[in-house]
């Protein structure tokens, strides 16, 4: 691990907190929803190490993967109640996360789905580096961020035709998702394609505008309540990675 990757990982950290911090005070003195705050946050988790890789490059090994998530792991351990109700900086931080109907399990799933992101994330840009694609590492991110950022405020404010998802590891519990929701996904996938044509062969960028947005809508919309993040990467990054190799 050399000092890139130290430098990268202190600058990523703290981007976290600050933005964490920030959207807790929008959520406890404006009154921001926190299914609006949470996407942000979300942005700011999968966005930033993908910039900061290119500005600070490393190697990714087996050291630096178990080193990044013992110290997402550290954030997690701040966060958990014990910890937050005697540190109101951690406090402000937790309630940017923190939607109602997701209490009492807010952090066990927030937790298990961002180390599960990173796990898929991780690897796929290990191997789209070795196929010297590493720029399309952001399609999926962005299209998660922004399509499902939308999603539930659009779904919340315009969604008529409902259908339900599980949770997960529970079958007990439903929760509700909306086709106007889920439609965000999809017109989300469309435009990031586009928006990375360059880095396409004609038949390779209309293979990926035909089956990327499509697979990372149906991934969003069967994936588990809070954990869509890992289908979506995943789905995403081999449906791309499959466009490459065949076409």
């Amino acid at each position: 691990m050399n000092w890139q990757f130290w430098i990268s990982e202190c600058i990523q950290f703290t981007t976290y907190g600050v933005i964490a911090y920030l959207c807790g005070l929008l959520v406890q003195l404006k009154n921001a929803k926190v299914n609006y705050t949470r996407k942000i946050n979300f942005f700011a988790l999968y966005l930033t190490p993908l910039v900061l890789a290119r500005v600070f490059p490393f190697t990714q090994t087996l050291a630096t993967t178990a080193m990044r998530s013992l110290l997402a792991a550290g954030i997690f351990m701040a966060l958990v109640k014990p910890v937050r109700e005697r540190v109101p900086l951690f406090a402000t931080m937790f309630c940017s996360f923190d939607r109602p109907e997701d209490r009492p399990y807010t952090l066990f799933w927030l937790s298990t789905q961002i180390l599960a992101g990173y796990f898929v994330l991780i690897p796929m840009s290990v191997v789209f580096a070795r196929y010297g694609i590493s720029e399309l590492v952001f399609i999926p991110v962005v299209v998660h961020c922004v399509g499902d950022g939308f999603a539930e405020p659009v779904g919340v404010r315009f969604g008529r035709h409902k259908y339900t998802t599980r949770v997960f590891l529970s079958t007990a519990h439903r929760y509700t998702r909306s086709y106007e929701g889920s439609a965000c996904v999809l017109i989300a996938g469309l435009f990031t394609v586009v928006v990375f044509y360059y880095s396409f062969t004609r038949a390779e960028f209309i293979g990926a505008l035909l089956i990327v947005p499509l697979v990372m809508t149906l991934a969003e919309a069967w994936s588990p309540h809070t954990w869509d993040t890992p289908y979506m990467f995943f789905t995403g990054g081999a449906s791309l990675l499959l466009v490459k190799l065949v076409l």
